[in-house]
């Protein structure tokens, strides 16, 4: 495994106007896996350029306004068992930077049914859930995005008061 790369990512926390978060359920997979919408950051792309382009992909929409990037990107090991096809020669892992934005839309412009579905359910929940939703080995990713984006999650809470 030494010798692959890190497959660099981006992964997007979409606020809505009362602080929750987009999490939306897997398709490829019989049981229930959550995560944030994520997906590659493609040569000479930028995160912020990244998430927004992968937004659209993953859930139909651009209605959101950017608010911060994560100070740096965290690393993950795939189990070996994901770990097939171009995976297996290329990657060890993803190295994934989040990107917080705000939705400005309304949930109605949210819309899984794209050009390659990757998702069958989404839903707003608690920033502080999150870590508690995904899989193990992306836990420690989850965990930091809690710590980096609360006082931003806090920030939009107030201005609904």
């Amino acid at each position: 495994m030494n010798g692959r790369a890190y497959r660099p990512c981006v992964a997007i926390l979409l606020f809505d106007v009362t602080g929750r978060v987009l999490i939306a359920e897997r398709n490829d997979v019989k049981e229930p896996v959550w995560q944030l919408p994520q997906g590659g950051i493609d040569e000479g792309e930028i995160p912020r350029v990244a998430a927004a382009r992968e937004m659209k992909e993953e859930i139909g929409t651009g209605k959101a306004e950017f608010l911060k990037e994560a100070a740096r990107p965290i690393r993950y090991d795939l189990p070996p068992e994901l770990l097939t096809g171009r995976w297996k020669k290329k990657w060890r892992g993803q190295s994934v930077r989040v990107v917080g934005f705000r939705f400005t839309g309304t949930d109605s412009d949210i819309n899984l049914d794209t050009d390659e579905p990757e998702f069958r359910a989404w839903r707003w929940t608690e920033l502080e859930e999150i870590p508690d939703l995904i899989v193990p080995f992306k836990r420690p990713l989850y965990e930091n995005a809690v710590r980096e984006f609360s006082e931003i999650r806090d920030r939009l809470r107030a201005q609904v008061k």
